[in-house]
This record gives structure tokens, sequence and C-alpha cells, in this order.
């Protein structure tokens, strides 16, 4: 089928719950991907950080094909080497004990809002509330959706889940005033990425250690996005030295392949028992091939590493932009890794993103005002090069058309 023929299907069978650029992707490989004309993208997405490892990583291919040829799925009803095997990986380069199974980053942190409401009730019935910051983002089920503190995602669905509370980020004071004896847990993002990577402080971080130790709840990272080598270091609380009791996962958990995973470690790794909970498809042995392969190339490819650089020069590129005559003086850059964002002083987000696309550049437009990096952790410097080349073109031009309208 011809790239109209693709648009023309989707549009008539596939429910409309995503806005989609107008692009067919049909192949990728490393930090390219290649639509229906045949044209070559650079994607500085990645999936929206799922392809950690690029497009196609050979031995996350291997490893799949491998597996896929001996047993694919058994249910949690029986025991396979490949959910263990994985099981330690993750506790061993980690500070966690024990680890559940999933799909998604959504169902993991279900999971963790589940774990921590049992844990809660062991102490007092009416120990359930979760604290939250405002401008989170947990994932799209009921209980994770309630857990957002974006009220854009939340109001359409209402009404919620009861026992949430919402406080500004990195706000000392409004995070200690929620915090009650009826707190079971606080979680939180190490950093915020979907509302357009923004980093915790150290000082938030340690009061929300400090609180939750003060009233036997738990702290939850989510490091969905954060974790595996994103921010140049495996896990992004590493940064913080500060340890939570949960910490959930998935997008590049398994390089592409749906995976989610939820880690606890003290007390926290006790609370399920059979039947408490469950995820069909979670941890079958395809899944947990594809994540071996993944954690093992990370840690043996010097991947953590290659974030941490490439990421700290992507960085210095932007800022050199910032000085210059590009359409970009008054911006702000964040970021830590290669979770970088640029927040421009006009609303240029989108048109930005959409200069980038017809330069094959792929970018992800948040809101008006904020584009979001996210390219796979096996970016070289000549990638970001490129990068930047083909976006201070569409800077440029997004910045020029933005000038001709006022």
């Amino acid at each position: 089928m011809d790239r109209n023929e693709i648009v023309e299907l989707d549009s008539r069978y596939v429910m409309s719950t995503y806005a989609r650029q107008p692009v067919v992707i049909v192949r990728g490989e490393g930090a390219l991907v290649w639509d229906a004309d045949g044209r070559e993208y650079l994607d500085f997405v990645a999936g929206i950080a799922v392809n950690g490892l690029g497009h196609c990583h050979p031995r996350v291919v291997a490893a799949i094909r491998e597996q896929a040829g001996v047993l694919m799925h058994t249910s949690n009803l029986y025991y396979t080497e490949q959910q263990p095997t994985l099981a330690k990986m993750l506790v061993d380069w980690s500070d966690f004990d024990r680890v559940f199974f999933c799909n998604s980053g959504a169902e993991a942190n279900e999971a963790a809002i589940k774990l921590a409401r049992k844990l809660g009730k062991r102490v007092s019935e009416h120990k359930f509330e979760i604290v939250t910051a405002l401008g989170s983002f947990h994932g799209r089920t009921m209980g994770a959706i309630t857990a957002t503190g974006q009220p854009r995602y939340q109001k359409p669905f209402e009404p919620l889940v009861p026992g949430f509370r919402h406080v500004p980020y990195n706000d000392l004071a409004a995070l200690s005033a929620a915090v009650t004896e009826a707190t079971c847990a606080i979680m939180l993002e190490p950093v915020q990425g979907e509302s357009g990577v923004h980093l915790a402080t150290l000082e938030y971080l340690r009061l929300a250690r400090t609180l939750c130790d003060g009233t036997d709840a738990l702290l939850i990272f989510d490091e969905v996005q954060t974790g595996l080598g994103r921010t140049g270091k495996l896990w992004a609380y590493e940064h913080y030295g500060v340890i939570p009791d949960v910490m959930t996962l998935a997008k590049t958990l398994a390089g592409g392949f749906p995976m989610g995973a939820c880690l606890a470690r003290g007390e926290a790794a006790k609370v399920f028992e059979p039947g408490d909970h469950a995820a069909t498809f979670g941890g079958n042995p395809l899944a947990c091939a594809a994540a071996v392969a993944v954690l093992s190339a990370i840690h043996e490819e010097g991947l953590v590493e290659n974030a941490r650089d490439v990421g700290e020069y992507f960085q210095g590129r932007l800022r050199e932009m910032r000085s210059a005559e590009s359409g970009m003086r008054n911006a702000e850059i964040r970021g830590l890794g290669l979770m970088i964002a640029v927040e421009f002083e006009d609303p240029i987000a989108k048109a930005v993103a959409g200069a980038c696309l017809e330069r094959g550049l792929i970018v992800n437009a948040i809101g008006d005002s904020v584009i979001r990096f996210l390219p796979p952790l096996v970016v070289t410097r000549a990638d970001v090069d490129r990068a930047i080349e083909m976006l201070a073109s569409a800077v440029r031009s997004a910045a020029r058309a933005a000038a001709g309208r006022k």
C-alpha cells in the first residue's frame, strides 16, 4: 500500500485517539527511520523514549527471533527461565529486592498504587491517600490518570479514583502540608517528562524521603521515562542519592516490545500475595528475552555513559544556538542526559516541530512553547550535529513566520 492508502485505512478503521504526524514510517535502524516514500529521518523522539537502543538493535532483534521460535507465552501459572533471569538482573543493578512484571508504564504505576494502598491498610483503614505532583504524567488507566497532575487529561473521565492529592512540583511547603497520617505514599517523577522536562530539586526529593519515613508511607519514583540510562545514570534516583521504596519502569525496558515493571524493596517487596495482582501477558518469555538483551546491551556497550556524554554535548550545542541570531535567544534549555527540552519565548513549538519534520528531523512539541528531545541512547555527536543544523533552520523559519503574523 502507498502512503495515502495507509492513511485512509487508518482514518476509517482506527479510533481517533492520536493526532498523528503526516508520515507513514515503514522501517528503522539505529537513530534513523524511513517513510513509505523512501525518505530518511533522524529520530530524536525514539518512540517517546521506548526505542532506547534505537530501532531494530541487532541484539534485541536476535533475542526476539530466537525466543519466538521456542516459547512466547505460557501465562504466570507456570515458571519460565526468562522471567527470574531478568528479575535478578534488575535487582542486581538497582537497590530493590523484587520485581512485578506487566506490559506498560501505566500498569506498572497501577501496581505501585495497589501495593502502597495494601501496605497502608496494615497500619490503618484510613491510610490510603497518595500525594503526587502537578505537571506529572503517570499513565492513562483510571488510577494512573488520577495520579497524573494534569486536569486536561482527567476531566473527560470524572469522577476519578478517590484518595489522591496533587501539589506543585518542587514546592517544599506544599508537599509538607499535604502529607498526613492518612498518606500511604508519595509518588513522583525525578524528572517530569511529559510536561516539558522539569528536574526535581535535591531538597524536594530529600524532603519526600523524610516525610515518608516519618509517616510510614512509601516513596514511589515513576522512572518509566527516566530509567535505564536515559538521564546519564542507569536510574535517575542515582543523581540525587535518594532511594525510593518502589520504582516503576517501562519504555526502554524491552527495546520496543511492550513491557513494564514495578520494583520494590524492604517490606514493600513482600506486600503482594497470590491473588492480589496479576498481568496475563506480564513477564512472558518473549518480553523478558527482549529485556535481557536490552539490559545486556546497555551495560556492555556503555550506553549510560554515552547518554551522559552526548547529552552534555547536545545541551552545549543548543546553548550555542541560544546565543546566536537563531530565534532562540531567550529560550530556556532544560535536561539531564538524553532527556532535553527547549522552551521558546514565543508559542512556536508546533511550527518548529513541523519545520523539523520537513527537513528530516523528528522532535516532539509539547504544548505551544516546548520542544522535547528523547534520542536513542546509541545517538552520536555526529547525529547531534546533523540535528542541530536542521533544528536551527527550522527555528529560523518558524520565528520568521511568527514575526510576520505580528
